[in-house]
């Protein structure tokens, strides 16, 4: 079923990866998990690099949402104040930037990031653990095939 994967050069299947996991990690709807084992399924022997392409896309993809909410907060923006829950505002007050950790989560990492922008957390601490997190949810779909 997969066979015309085969032919195709590493990088052009590494490319969709990396644009499939960037799309994946912003609001848009997308299954970068679902590239990323049908890509290591035809390719295995690429999986390093797909492990390294889909972190450094979807980490990129959150990046987004945080820049997002940092130039909100800079506009002074009280719709998305409404918008985001005071409880998830608290505890990512409490927790700080070791919370994006768990930006890989569906849907609660959109807004884990877009409110980390929000609060101003330091960007390269919060893009560490966005990296880390991310890279962790994609090794455990990688290691089978290493």
């Amino acid at each position: 079923m997969l066979d015309w994967l085969d032919p195709l050069p590493a990088s052009y299947g590494l490319a969709g990866i990396f644009i499939s996991a960037l799309l994946s990690a912003t609001l848009l709807p997308g299954n970068s998990e679902l590239a990323l084992l049908l890509w290591l399924q035809a390719r295995p022997d690429t999986a390093w690099s797909a492990l390294a392409v889909a972190s450094l896309g979807n980490t990129l993809g959150s990046l987004t949402s945080f820049w997002l909410g940092l130039r909100l907060s800079h506009k002074g923006s009280d719709a998305l104040t409404a918008k985001l829950s005071p409880r998830a505002l608290c505890w990512l007050q409490r927790h700080g930037s070791t919370s994006l950790l768990l930006a890989w989560l569906p849907l609660i990492g959109d807004a884990l990031c877009l409110a980390a922008g929000w609060l101003r957390l330091p960007p390269m601490r919060s893009a560490l653990y966005i990296l880390l997190g991310k890279t962790l949810r994609y090794l455990l779909i990688v290691l089978p095939f290493i």
